[in-house]
């Protein structure tokens, strides 16, 4: 007769915090500029060295947002080549709803930040790959990147603090749309398909 396996108890308090409770504390603030890593700690009532297990800084934990913001607003599924503009229409709109949740949020990733780079790159590889799957090449899709998601942070962050424009800021749909009919980007001349 085998021995039965035996199975070990894990003694000790399990674990309190995670990565989605840590960056869900941080946005329930509404305001990471201001936010310190010593009130985020006292909100998910652990200590300095629990968090800190985590998140060294608020470099470290704004990486750590931007992460989470990210696979909160990519779509499960990718796009195919036939359905790339209801695809990035459905980003655009997650972006909107997601970034404009978190007050400053789209206005601080808006401006150069070394660690927005690294962060960025699932979002960044899904739209590029949206684009060449449409047979774009793959400079032009890099380039079609960069228009989309410097538009739409742009946009997001003037609503953030907008300007005394009264009702000539475009809506997000007709900003969107007029968006995505431009793109993929071309080569200056060549006409559209």
């Amino acid at each position: 007769m085998a021995d039965a396996p035996t199975t070990r108890s894990r003694r000790g308090r399990p674990a309190q915090i995670s990565r989605e409770l840590i960056v869900d504390a941080a946005i329930s603030t509404g305001n990471l500029d201001t936010l310190t890593m010593r009130e985020l700690a006292a909100r998910l009532g652990v200590t300095h060295a629990a968090l800190y297990r985590w998140v060294k800084n608020r470099d470290q934990l704004f990486d750590l947002v931007n992460e989470v913001m990210v696979e909160r607003v990519l779509p499960a599924e990718g796009p195919s080549d036939r359905d790339w503009r209801p695809w990035l229409a459905h980003l655009g709109w997650g972006m909107h709803d997601r970034f404009l949740a978190l007050p400053g949020y789209a206005t601080r990733i808006s401006r150069p930040h070394r660690h927005t780079t690294g962060t960025f790159g699932r979002l960044r590889a899904s739209v590029i790959s949206a684009f060449t799957d449409a047979g774009v090449s793959p400079h032009l899709a890099e380039q079609s990147w960069y228009i989309f998601i410097t538009s739409i942070v742009s946009w997001l962050a003037v609503q953030e603090h907008p300007l005394d424009l009264g009702d000539s800021t475009p809506r997000f749909e007709l900003f969107l749309d007029t968006l995505l009919r431009g793109l993929p980007a071309q080569e200056p001349g060549a006409g559209r398909d």
